[in-house]
């Protein structure tokens, strides 16, 4: 058969796309809970099938994203990884491939699966070598497989596995990492030692579970475009998160009897001097979503009469929101609000219905005992709150000194700030958690890097405050928002062909479903 050829694919299902629409929200499970899981299905099956399957599903996607490859370099493990890795050759150079293996660790301590998998991939002629280096220049047409690790790894690569992972990185044609980029965590989406090197991947087929760290920190960058397969094993455990997929059937629609009065009053605080511009965004941004009627109060001098881009925004001077009821209102507080917003805060932490803590809000709060203090009071009578931070501003209402000990373990920090406070937390950044208190949190699964430009975090305030009084509760409604903000995103990148940067201006058209 040619090396060119497709040659026959082995009997297994296809892997599933992970994608961010069309079904139900993706269980993601952390190491622990996969280890679990794998545990529970070998002792429903026969010795080595599970395997078995593994090995054979990685070798049906390789022939199909990369069907004319000259040739397959597959790095394997000396773990269990690295069985499957070796599973998948066998299967590949029975389909006529020219596949060159390179197994790092001793052959006569793989585990028991792994070592039987090696057995079969000997008897099947596969050549396979000790070096953590291909036996060849590879080319842009090669295709390499990463079964170094996967959930296995505790540590950084180290010696031959590191070597392994350089040339995986500088590979020139696809790489295919196997359940995980090697040295990324599975848990958390970030190198396991801050110097540590990580495979960056085409393609990541993700086995038996879905694992949280392909989706948040750095897990983005590093997995490609994520596949799953259970392994026919259809087992269930409760996740450690879920991967928030928007589904049509949670968008309530409107009935014709309703009027603006049925979809909320917000009131943006925020706009200090030299920062109006953050005000309008949220304020501009929450009537696109929804809301029936939106106030704007900026906190800079003099105050605007009127938004000529928008004039359905009704501004409001400071007496003028003195003299409003609070209760049934949802806020926005924090957007562009500099230091003056801090003076705004106890009135809202103690009588606002619903309300939305960004940027500015969030800092004065983290460098103040007593709106701590409020904040938490807010949580414990039940009155609904969602806080937008990014990494810096989490760490600092954490109380940790840098955002890296927030990104260290995203999942984590949007849990704890979301017990602390009873409030829905969006942890934001890649892969951007959602957390509420005693909930299993999600991550969210759109966005990209046209997001990193200045307001994009205002419009995200603003059309969570608009959608939220709209019949949805505030964990849904950050979700959606969430959900939306990245997606519209995700269609500018479509559209342009590359990462930005994204003008919240035009942020906000495509929020409201103008083409990019």
């Amino acid at each position: 058969m040619d090396d060119c050829s497709a040659g026959t694919a082995p009997a297994s299902r296809a892997p599933l796309r992970v994608a961010a629409h069309g079904r139900p929200p993706w269980p993601l499970h952390g190491a622990a809970l996969s280890r679990l899981i794998e545990q529970h299905a070998q002792q429903g099956l026969p010795t080595h099938t599970l395997m078995q399957r593994a090995g054979a599903s990685v070798a049906r996607f390789a022939l199909a994203i990369a069907p004319h490859a000259r040739g397959i370099w597959v790095a394997c493990g000396p773990g269990n990884n690295g069985g499957d890795g070796l599973e998948a050759a066998m299967h590949l150079h029975r389909a006529g491939k020219r596949v060159q293996v390179g197994l790092l660790g001793d052959p006569t301590r793989l585990p028991p699966d792994a070592a039987a998998s090696l057995r079969r991939a000997q008897a099947a002629g596969v050549p396979i070598t000790d070096s953590a280096s291909p036996p060849t220049v590879p080319s842009c047409h090669d295709l390499a497989i990463d079964a170094l690790l996967g959930v296995g790894g505790a540590r950084a690569p180290q010696g031959a596995l590191a070597a392994a992972v350089m040339h995986l990185r500088h590979w020139p044609g696809t790489v295919l990492c196997v359940d995980l980029p090697s040295g990324l965590h599975p848990d958390t989406g970030q190198a396991f030692e801050e110097s540590g090197d990580v495979v960056r991947g085409h393609h990541t087929v993700s086995l038996l579970t879905l694992k949280p760290g392909l989706f948040t920190g750095s897990g983005r960058d590093h997995a490609g475009q994520v596949w799953f397969d259970d392994l026919q094993t259809g087992l269930r455990e409760p996740p450690t998160a879920w991967l928030f997929s928007k589904s049509a059937s949670i968008e309530p629609g409107r009935r014709h009897s309703q009027h603006k009065g049925s979809f909320g009053d917000v009131l943006v605080l925020g706009g200090a001097a030299g920062m109006t511009g953050a005000a309008l965004l949220a304020g501009r941004a929450a009537l696109v979503a929804g809301a029936g009627r939106v106030f704007v109060h900026t906190l800079g001098d003099p105050a605007w009469p009127v938004d000529t881009m928008t004039p359905e925004l009704m501004f409001r001077d400071a007496a003028a929101v003195e003299a409003m009821n609070w209760a049934p209102l949802t806020l926005v507080c924090g957007c562009g609000g500099g230091t003056v917003v801090r003076a705004m805060l106890p009135r809202a932490l103690s009588h606002a219905g619903r309300l939305v803590l960004d940027a500015d809000a969030l800092n004065a709060i983290a460098a103040d005992p007593m709106l701590q203090s409020l904040l938490e009071g807010r949580g414990r009578r039940g009155a609904a709150t969602i806080l937008t931070p990014h990494p810096l501003e989490a760490a600092r209402l954490l109380g940790v000194e840098e955002a890296a000990t927030v990104q260290s373990d995203r999942l984590r920090a949007a849990r704890q700030l979301a017990d602390r406070y009873r409030s829905v937390v969006v942890l934001k950044g890649s892969g951007s958690v959602v957390a509420a208190p005693d909930t299993v949190p999600s991550i969210n699964f759109t966005g990209n890097a046209a997001l990193a430009s200045a307001g994009t975090g205002d419009v995200l305030a603003g059309w969570m405050a608009g959608l939220w009084p709209q019949g949805r509760d505030a964990l849904l409604a950050a979700q959606l928002a969430t959900h939306a903000h990245g997606a519209a995103a995700d269609r500018w990148v479509a559209s342009h062909g590359h990462q930005g940067p994204l003008p919240a201006s035009r942020l906000i058209e495509l929020l409201a479903g103008y083409p990019p």
